[in-house]
């Protein structure tokens, strides 16, 4: 008997061209980054700088960026590659999210020939950046308590505070740091400056965390002791990056969706192969109604989410608000990837356990999507407020 494979990607949701994307995503992993590079990567905490180079040199990482820097595409295809690297070597989905952000950041507003070329050569794949805005004093509220103060200095501006959780920084040439250069007035989000601060720059150390997983992409501490900056440092206007960087962190959410969607497609496919397989009492496990119903609970939430997530996607690039509808493929994804992989482990038993399949990993990489960029909790409160009028509950 013929049996169809776990359900993947929706062919209706893929233009001709995107599903050429994602069969080019597919390929490129299988050769550069197949499941026993992953694991020995994920094992040494090493980023995947073979990977990386061929992401570029296919063009990948130009994807959302300005014609002018050689990008094409737009926020759809984004997800396409998001889910296809969340699938396999989920650390590269991670850092892609977080390069997308820092390109669409620097394209929208450097204003220098130096902020231009850094731009080219983040899209080719000849370098990296990173970006700063959570503190150790504040997540969602980090407007409100930021502790990074940049003043004015001469010409330039002197930057002192510490920033935590910033993906990539170790291996970073520069880093765009969120600091407040004005007191809060009637809103937090004024008074709230974006600065290129090159990562070598005096006064810069960058400190790797020890995480629990995205173990192929450096999570950091920065610390700025004193950093002098030029005025060119500023992105966009003075006061006002909080509200420049909203739109970025609102696609962050989106891609967010997608790796989780990559992730749990993943631990379906290895879970589901072994149901088939697996036989106790005489029988295989896959066909007891208990472990069944589990796996078909989780195929129906990947798929409700990616309805969500693609119906957001084709609002956004339309110009329209799909802050809520993100927000709720975000919730629905990264709820059932962390379901579907520890019900992974589960059916799998002691084999799921072990290292030697990819269930542990996944379950360890896709745990930070529950509560990054937003935890689901405020994610919650957010649509509570927002798609149905009750009263802020934060």
């Amino acid at each position: 008997m013929q049996v169809d494979p776990a359900p993947g990607p929706d062919p209706v949701l893929d233009s001709p061209e995107r599903a050429a994307l994602r069969d080019t995503l597919r390929r490129l992993v299988d050769t550069v980054s197949p499941a026993e590079r992953i694991a020995a990567l994920d094992e040494a905490e090493e980023f995947d700088v073979d990977l990386f180079a061929a992401l570029g040199a296919a063009g990948v990482l130009a994807i959302g960026a300005p014609a002018a820097a050689g990008g094409a595409g737009d926020g759809r295809d984004q997800l396409v590659v998001v889910e296809e690297l969340g699938a396999g070597p989920t650390s590269m989905a991670a850092f892609v999210i977080a390069h997308y952000a820092v390109t669409q950041v620097l394209a929208a507003y450097g204003h220098t020939p130096a902020h231009a070329d850094l731009v080219d050569r983040l899209v080719a794949g000849a370098t990296r950046c990173a970006f700063a805005l959570s503190e150790p004093a504040g997540g969602t509220d980090v407007a409100r308590v930021m502790r990074t103060r940049a003043v004015p200095d001469g010409d330039g501006w002197r930057l002192a505070g510490q920033k935590l959780w910033t993906s990539g920084a170790r291996e970073a040439e520069a880093i765009v740091v969120l600091a407040r250069t004005a007191p809060i007035e009637a809103s937090p989000v004024h008074g709230v400056t974006m600065f290129l601060v090159p990562r070598d720059a005096p006064g810069v150390e960058v400190r790797t965390i020890d995480t629990f997983g995205i173990r192929g992409c450096s999570t950091c501490e920065v610390f700025l002791d004193d950093v002098a900056l030029p005025a060119d440092a500023v992105l966009g206007e003075v006061d006002r990056g909080m509200r420049q960087v909203f739109a970025t962190i609102n696609r962050e959410g989106l891609n967010a969706t997608a790796a989780c969607l990559g992730v749990g497609r993943a631990a379906l496919d290895l879970v589901t192969g072994y149901a088939r397989e697996r036989e106790v009492f005489g029988r295989p496990i896959g066909g007891f109604q208990g472990p069944q119903h589990g796996l078909v609970d989780g195929a129906v939430a990947l798929e409700s989410a990616r309805s969500l997530m693609w119906r957001a996607a084709e609002v956004e690039v339309a110009g329209g608000d799909a802050g809520v509808l993100a927000a709720m493929a975000k919730l629905v994804a990264s709820e059932a990837a962390v379901d579907l992989t520890l019900k992974g482990m589960q059916l799998m038993g002691g084999l799921g356990y072990t290292r030697a399949v990819a269930m542990g990993r996944l379950f360890r990489d896709v745990r930070l999507w529950s509560f990054s960029p937003l935890t689901n909790e405020m994610v919650r409160n957010r649509i509570g407020e927002q798609h149905l009028g009750l009263p802020r509950s934060y």
